[in-house]
């Protein structure tokens, strides 16, 4: 696929009316729209307001990138716009943009789509290309632009490969010390559809310019390209790490290494080769179990790396939440209709246990490879075995240490590895084969195996099963007031700790109880806040811009569908007004489900699993008045809207 099948004339805009960043958006996106290349403007615009609320895609020098990959996209295009005034568009650099390349790519979309992609995102690191487009009066100009800039680049990296070629050949015969200097970079970003390969022209460019070679490794959408060989990391003078993610980073052991993000990369390449080259970055250890980094370590609070760690294991988790808990939730239904001793009850009930056999052993695995990397898998998955067995144990129990004994058994067994890696760091290298084929298992999971079997499961046995109790045989008052505090946990930051910690909990009752009364609690609360946002957008129209009211009927549909994250445009704008009365109203409705017994036996899936619920009406109820609740405070505390 060449670049006229991506750049469509009719999908460009020679002038763009916006003089905001939202409205540029607005505008772009409106266009698509008018030309077939998205069906849903809501889930697309919701897209790009998620990757932009990452980190800007105005990526400096007067160029925004803003891209998004999902259902609503039918043809991979990229949108050509230009703005005469600039639009402040919170770039990188703090500059205003004028030029901005909007990219559409389907969900699925194949190998051909996002190497063309690929390679438009490396064209735009040329100067001279930018300075003729900014000049450019017709779509005519812009295609036949790019298709001369796309001829000249093939013909560079058709002779630059067969250059690398001739250096790699000759690189083997050469004394070391005539060589130039070499160093590899990892270029990486979320999506993986444009800053990674942008990060990777501006490193090359950079390097040619400074008579230094280079190869870089991108980690994109397609996957790994150019990838980094044993020689080539041997023989670097040092290591570059442009990347958003994580990267595979053991096979750098010992080299000086640049860790910074992918936007470094694209903004500022000369400093980050001159740091490799120079060897004035720190030296990575991978033995140490982290990454290196050009950032002081005390600027990471404890909370913050235990934070990253736990979100390790929930988010690798949560599909088998999802999966066995809607799949159980289905049997439940089937149970009622054709019977307990039915094929088919048996069926969905006996595989959504199996996926639920799995929950605590995977979270615990996932912490303990996010503190102690590879090594530290086998012992968390054991440990978090042991903490779902009630015997597994020295004490005997008819409880197991349940979903608390589990995220111990996690950190337990990341911060053993990390202490026999420590404490082996001095064994002869001759042995460094069997640090991790024999070593690393064994000792790992004595060591693990032994503080769960010994301490951890004898005492959270005890602590599950009261709690399990607790729940179990909760008054109506009590209950009110846990589902009262769940369901407004929430709200407080929609997707970040407090909302994990109650979801987590919920799920961990779930996980031991199969019991969905605090589900339908935190459920209601984070259904709510976009509920509210779009009651507010709907009913107080003069309070809000154009471009809020039409993202507050998207959080219709995200609100419903459980997607908590909808808000979070409108909370960062106006944090006071929109977190007080989310909040409010989700703890009123995960109040009210505890109040009317409600139950439901499903982890997520917001209003559409509604027909599981016990008390489906009674759900629905807490639902909307919740949201109601709401929306009604946020519409009438909302100060009205400044006219310019």
């Amino acid at each position: 696929m060449d670049l006229k099948q991506l750049l469509l004339k009719d999908a460009m805009i020679m002038d763009l009316k916006a003089t905001t960043k939202e409205d540029a958006i607005e505008e772009m996106v409106d266009k698509y729209y008018q030309v077939g290349v998205i069906d849903d403007k809501k889930l697309y615009k919701a897209d790009i307001l998620k990757r932009e609320a990452q980190t800007s895609t105005g990526i400096g020098d007067g160029i925004a990138m803003p891209h998004a990959r999902d259902k609503a996209v039918k043809r991979a295009t990229v949108l050509f716009a230009k703005s005469a005034k600039g639009i402040d568009y919170q770039s990188l650099d703090g500059q205003p943009a004028y030029l901005f390349f909007m990219i559409a790519a389907p969900d699925g979309a194949d190998n051909l789509h996002l190497q063309a992609l690929a390679a438009l995102s490396s064209l735009l690191i040329n100067p001279e290309l930018v300075k003729n487009l900014k000049a450019a009066t017709t779509a005519d100009e812009v295609q036949a632009l790019f298709d001369k800039a796309m001829q000249e680049k093939e013909a560079k990296d058709k002779a630059d490969e067969e250059k690398q070629k001739a250096k790699e050949a000759a690189a083997e015969q050469a004394d070391s010390a005539d060589q130039k200097p070499y160093v590899v970079a990892v270029t990486a970003c979320p999506t993986g559809i444009a800053h990674t390969y942008m990060a990777e022209a501006a490193l090359k460019e950079q390097a040619e310019k400074m008579g230094i070679d280079i190869k870089v490794e991108t980690n994109g959408s397609e996957g790994v390209k150019h990838k980094l060989t044993a020689n080539e990391i041997k023989r670097a003078t040092g290591v570059i790490i442009a990347a958003d993610k994580k990267v595979d980073m053991p096979r750098f052991d010992g080299k000086h290494l640049v860790n910074r993000p992918v936007s470094d990369g694209i903004n500022k390449a000369e400093e980050l080769i001159n740091l490799a080259v120079e060897q004035k970055a720190p030296v990575f250890h991978a033995e140490g179990g982290a990454v290196a980094s050009d950032e002081p370590e005390e600027k990471k609070s404890l909370w913050s790396r235990i934070y990253a760690d736990l979100m390790n294991g929930i988010s690798n988790m949560l599909p088998f939440v999802v999966g066995g808990g809607i799949l159980m939730a289905i049997s439940f239904l089937l149970e009622n209709s054709v019977g307990a001793h039915s094929q088919w009850f048996l069926f969905f009930n006996n595989v959504g246990n199996y996926a639920f056999s799995f929950l605590i052993p995977v979270l615990a695995a996932y912490i303990a490879v996010s503190i102690g990397d590879r090594p530290a898998l086998l012992p968390g998955f054991v440990g978090g075995y042991m903490a779902s067995q009630a015997t597994a144990s020295v004490v005997s129990s008819k409880s197991p240490a349940g979903f608390i004994g589990g995220l111990l058994a996690g950190f337990i067994a990341g911060w053993v590895i990390i202490f026999l890696k420590k404490w082996l760091k001095n064994l002869p290298h001759t042995l460094d084969g069997l640090k991790t084929i024999l070593i690393y298992p064994v000792l790992g999971l004595l060591l693990t195996g032994a503080i769960m079997y010994f301490i951890v499961d004898p005492v959270f046995a005890v602590v599950n099963a009261a709690i399990t109790h607790f729940l179990e045989s909760m008054g109506t008052g009590n209950a009110v007031i846990l589902g009262t505090l769940l369901g407004g946990m929430m709200s407080i930051d929609m997707g970040g700790p407090f909302n994990k910690a109650a979801y987590t909990f919920a799920i961990g009752t779930f996980t031991a109880t199969h019991d969905g009364a605090l589900m339908a609690a935190v459920m209601v609360g984070g259904m709510i806040p976009p509920l509210a946002i779009a009651i507010a957008t709907t009913f107080w129209k003069d309070k809000f811009t154009e471009q809020e009211r039409q993202a507050g009927l998207s959080n219709y549909i995200l609100g419903l569908s459980f997607i908590t994250e909808g808000a979070i445009p409108f909370a960062a704008g106006d944090p006071l007004h929109v977190i007080v009365s989310s909040v409010i109203g989700s703890a009123i409705g995960g109040g009210l489900t505890q109040l009317w017994g409600v139950n439901v036996p499903a982890p997520h899936g917001g209003i559409f699993v509604t027909p599981l619920a016990n008390k489906p009406l009674l759900y629905l109820l807490a639902v909307v008045i919740g949201a109601v609740i709401s929306g009604v405070i946020y519409g009438v505390w909302k100060p009205a809207k400044k006219n310019n």
